[in-house]
């Protein structure tokens, strides 16, 4: 099974190289595409200069938002399942390995990455769990928790999802819409060492994700 991890980047000069070396190191066939949406610190030459096998490099020549850089990485995927990769340390690669399991055992066609949120601010872990509740609430499901970055899943799956939002309430619209479609979200624990600096913030994003999760309950697959 071909993994094609999907890596929007928007000046994440710090880590950028550290978190490429540590997808590569993972022992799962897969494909690395990296979108850079227009950033102005040194990731771009980074991108540039950059020697890892299966790295694909796409550049946004304005910044259009983490949820457009899926869409961008996505159209270009050749892999039988895709995985969202922040460009950031918060995540551990090597969780692939876990998660891809339940989709090689045929359990699921969607399995989510399961943080431990203890080490978040407040805000930010108040945040996570109002919209997994609210989640739950609004679809029906126990998951425990929607707003994590590794959502892996079937590339059938993830090409019917037509993303729409372009910043963080791409999370609620994408498991709304798996959740519209059928699809059993099977939850895998990860490791997850949060960072002190988010480029997320809970007031500007979390409105727009509450919205995304009322507009998407009426959406019907296509």
């Amino acid at each position: 099974m071909k993994l094609s991890v999907l890596m929007p980047v928007y000046n994440e000069e710090a880590g950028l190289e550290t978190i490429l070396e540590r997808v590569a190191a993972v022992d799962v066939d897969k494909e690395i595409i990296v979108v850079d949406d227009c950033s102005n610190d040194d990731t771009a030459h980074i991108l540039s200069q950059i020697d890892i096998p299966d790295v694909r490099v796409i550049r946004h020549e304005v910044n259009r938002g983490k949820g457009a850089a899926i869409r961008t990485a996505l159209a270009a995927a050749t892999g039988d399942a895709v995985i969202i990769q922040d460009a950031d340390l918060e995540y551990d690669p090597q969780d692939y390995i876990a998660l891809l399991e339940p989709l090689r055992q045929g359990k699921a066609k969607v399995v989510y990455g399961v943080r431990d949120l203890r080490g978040q601010k407040l805000l930010f872990f108040l945040g996570n769990k109002l919209l997994t509740a609210l989640t739950n609430l609004l679809y029906g499901v126990r998951l425990r928790d929607m707003e994590t970055c590794y959502k892996l899943m079937t590339a059938d799956v993830a090409k019917t999802l037509n993303i729409e939002c372009n910043r963080f309430d791409l999370e609620p619209e994408i498991t709304a819409k798996i959740i519209r479609q059928g699809y059993r979200i099977y939850e895998v624990p990860i490791s997850y060492q949060p960072r002190e600096e988010k480029k997320l913030s809970p007031w500007r994003d979390g409105l727009p994700a509450l919205r995304a999760l009322l507009r998407y309950r009426r959406w019907k697959p296509s």
